[in-house]
């Protein structure tokens, strides 16, 4: 799969998937949410992980930075 995640987009991924995952074990969110809040959090650390998100790839965005020369 082509990367098309720049640092940046990868960092807020795992910081968001953080804060679902603390939000469900610290019990502020429970149920069906939680569950929800559960599957992104593992979506977005696959994403960041493989630095290549899907949804990205129909809509032509690519996050990673240009180099300059």
């Amino acid at each position: 799969m082509k990367k098309n995640m720049g640092g940046v987009d990868k960092l807020i991924r795992l910081i968001v998937a953080a804060i679902f995952v603390a939000l469900y074990f610290f019990g502020f969110v429970s149920g069906t949410l939680g569950i929800v809040f559960l599957v992104l959090a593992s979506i977005f650390v696959l994403t960041s992980s493989i630095s290549s998100c899907p949804l990205y790839l129909p809509f032509g965005i690519n996050t990673i930075p240009k180099e300059k020369k």
